[in-house]
């Protein structure tokens, strides 16, 4: 049944499994777990996960690109933000660092993971991953400065010892962070959307095969309007691949307005229940990382990746469809949201919450993030790339990850 007549029978997975999930949270909550109940949390976590990204293709299928990698990157966002405030609350000075190390860590993740599989598989599909360098660049241009004003800048500020910023400083980067996130969202779902539209890889290649061929016909006149009739057929095959492609599901008819509300609700409820699973298993990550000596940062880096493992797996099946600027969008976008929203909401929970605030990185963290910024830039600008890119970032991305295992 398609998603524009689905009615979500209570039976269907999409819907059970959110509710068992959210149900694993409400009563491991706040409890010492045994090892089979974190089992069983880890379970419904994985299925929570997958079911999150079903209703969030909904949704998206729904509102239409950018606004669908929108939804989802802001809902993972706030739930996350909410997560990172309670633990602060709850855990005084040992969680003076959580929110510079849960940042960061999804920004490592969301730029050179993220990206890095979805240029990958959309390379490994059309040899080369095309996308609008114009979005894109601009989605990190602002990643980069976020990045740098909250997460750089505490290093060397000298009004408080240590990296952390003063009462002004840090009101003057919330308000900064969420500005630019709103000045971002107002680029790309108004003034200039077509910017972060998916770019239609398979039309565009055969209209260039068709010019090619006119081109070298154009010696003589028979030989001319053969190199005609083939740019023609080019087209021709472009608008028949495109018409194709109405199969994947991408062209189809949009679900309706009730189909998407309801997907809309149980997202919400399987991202609740995602967080929440992460955060009933994570003294047992704790208590694991402990016991094999190593530094405290990996938990953050553990959590943050079953996060953002919805977004990870929609953006990778996005990409899997010749969308890949919808993939950038995804992993762009959570990392604007990750930083434009958590930053303003930690610094107004300082005003209940005790202890130190340490916003700045450490030298290897800073190295990591100029290289990733410098790379980046590298891959966006010519609004193509090919396997080397994705692999040059998933590299990144492992180097943060050994690093953080072995400082």
């Amino acid at each position: 049944m398609s998603t524009a007549t689905r009615r979500f029978p209570l039976t269907d997975w999409t819907v059970v499994v959110p509710v068992v999930a959210l149900l694993a949270l409400v009563f491991s909550w706040g409890r010492d777990l045994p090892g089979f109940a974190v089992g069983l949390v880890a379970l419904c976590l994985g299925g929570a996960v997958l079911a999150a990204v079903h209703h969030a293709e909904v949704v998206a299928h729904r509102v239409g690109e950018p606004f669908g990698s929108l939804v989802l990157a802001v809902a993972v966002t706030v739930i996350e933000v909410a997560l990172i405030v309670t633990l602060m609350a709850d855990g005084g000075d040992k969680t003076a660092s959580l929110a510079r190390d849960t940042v960061f860590a999804a920004v490592m993740i969301t730029c050179n993971g993220i990206v890095g599989l979805s240029l990958l598989v959309g390379a490994l599909r059309n040899r080369v991953a095309v996308f609008n360098a114009e979005g894109s660049g601009a989605a990190l241009a602002t990643v980069a400065t976020l990045a740098v004003l909250s997460l750089v800048l505490p290093t060397f500020t000298t009004s408080k010892p240590g990296p952390e910023f003063s009462t002004a400083q840090l009101t003057f980067a919330a308000v900064a962070s969420l500005a630019l996130y709103g000045l971002f969202i107002a680029v790309q779902t108004v003034r200039h959307r077509d910017y972060f539209l998916p770019v239609d890889t398979g039309a565009a290649t055969e209209r260039a095969a068709g010019a090619a061929a006119g081109a070298v016909g154009s010696g003589d006149g028979a030989a001319g309007r053969g190199g005609a009739a083939a740019g023609d057929g080019g087209v021709a095959a472009g608008d028949g691949d495109g018409a194709a492609r109405d199969g994947d599901g991408e062209h189809a008819a949009p679900p309706t307005s009730r189909a998407a509300l309801v997907s809309l609700g149980l997202l919400l409820v399987a991202l609740v229940a995602v967080v929440g699973d992460a955060k009933a298993v994570s003294p047992t990550i704790e208590r694991a990382v402990a016991g094999a000596g190593l530094p405290n940062a990996v938990v953050g880096v553990i959590i943050a990746l079953l996060v953002l493992a919805p977004e990870t797996l929609a953006a990778v099946r996005a990409a899997r469809r010749d969308r890949v600027q919808t993939s950038l969008n995804l992993g762009y976008g959570s990392a604007i949201a990750s930083i434009g929203l958590t930053i303003p909401a930690i610094a107004l929970a300082t005003v209940w919450l005790s202890g130190p605030l340490l916003l700045g990185l450490g030298p290897i963290h800073m190295v990591l993030l100029a290289l990733t910024v410098v790379v980046s830039a590298l891959t966006i600008a010519p609004g193509r790339a090919t396997l080397l890119q994705g692999g040059v970032h998933l590299v990144l991305l492992a180097a943060y990850l050994f690093l953080a295992v072995s400082p």
